[in-house]
């Protein structure tokens, strides 16, 4: 690959049989040499999002499987890698977050690779197995999502390698408030809330800053659009926030990172929703860099060509996930202009 703003692209279709696109896969990533930075006994973490609970719009395992094989060719040695999440699931802690990953397809025999969840460190922001790796892999689902308008491998690695703790600090500053006017009493979110934060109080519900860590489970619940972030009062530093846990992650890494962004099944919120989300883009192809912010713009500019309007605006108008990007380009992560090269 010859340089950081170059983005190599191919198509898929819904249409597509998972074969077509395992073939394509392989088409991309040796025409676009987006692995030549591994070296012979190499530990590669490969940065992947298993999936919630009944959420099907995760990065297939088939298609990490082709990555993981293609890693092996390399005589380097890969696994499949995420972190424990805040909110309450099936992700919570490491021992159900491997199961989950194994349930949704995530196995040795389909990846020819091992998944690995560490247990969460007290004073630890970032895993530490991401720090210590030799390489780094990204394999990203480009989609939207309700607190950075859009989610892509910076994403995966600024939020998706942070402890448990080091999610917290990104979301501290974020407490939801409620619209106690359309609040149906319904108490979803109390039932879901991590941080015991929710209470009635008559017929509807209050939101506790002081107890709420910022996690936005709540939010994906709350059917009814009752709850939501006040942007205007500094919620959108979680954005710039994620961006700079992504630096240090990218800093111990100079010349050994790749990222792939499967641009499919694009969706208004991220995989942390335990359900099968719509589509509200049609599927576009995968994209490969060594650039993160190049690869995350060209999926963001070829969204909103293919679908006439800013899909991810329009999904979350208060949020401007542009910001994530800028903020990136401005640390020296990467460049907001790339040349596309379509396989």
């Amino acid at each position: 690959m010859k340089g950081a703003g170059r983005v190599y692209f191919i198509r898929v279709s819904e249409s597509d049989a998972v074969e077509a696109v395992k073939a394509k896969l392989v088409r991309l990533i040796d025409g676009s040499s987006i692995l030549d930075f591994i070296d012979k006994n190499n530990d590669v973490a490969v940065k992947m999002h298993f999936g919630e609970e009944g959420n099907t719009g995760h990065v297939d395992p088939e298609y990490a499987g082709v990555v993981c094989r293609k890693i092996i060719e390399k005589g380097a040695l890969p696994f499949l890698a995420d972190t424990n999440t805040l909110y309450r699931g099936r992700r919570t802690n490491s021992a159900d977050h491997i199961k989950l990953a194994h349930e949704h397809g995530f196995t040795r025999e389909v990846c020819s690779a091992e998944v690995v969840v560490p247990d969460d460190v007290t004073g630890e922001k970032i895993a530490s197995i991401f720090l210590k790796a030799d390489s780094l892999v990204s394999l990203a689902h480009f989609k939207g999502h309700m607190m950075t308008g859009f989610g892509g491998g910076l994403k995966n690695i600024g939020m998706g390698c942070a402890s448990r703790e080091g999610k917290l600090a990104q979301h501290a500053e974020i407490a939801p408030i409620v619209k106690v006017e359309s609040c149906r009493g319904c108490f979803e979110c109390i039932k879901s809330c991590p941080a015991d934060a929710i209470y009635k109080e008559g017929k509807h519900v209050v939101i506790d800053p002081a107890k709420c860590i910022g996690c936005a489970t709540c939010i994906a619940v709350c059917v009814h659009g009752t709850i939501e972030i006040p942007w205007e009062s500094g919620g959108m530093n979680i954005q710039e926030k994620m961006i700079e846990y992504a630096g240090a992650v990218l800093s111990k890494k100079k010349g050994k990172t790749g990222f792939i962004n499967f641009a499919v099944k694009i969706t208004k919120e991220c995989d942390c929703l335990a359900k099968d989300d719509p589509r509200i883009a049609p599927d576009i192809g995968i994209f490969a860099s060594i650039d993160p912010v190049s690869a995350d713009k060209a999926c963001y500019d070829a969204c909103i060509k293919a679908c006439g309007k800013d899909i991810f605006k329009a999904a979350h108008p208060d949020r401007d996930g542009l910001k994530q990007l800028k903020h990136a380009a401005k640390i020296g992560l990467g460049n907001l202009d790339y040349e596309l090269t379509e396989l």
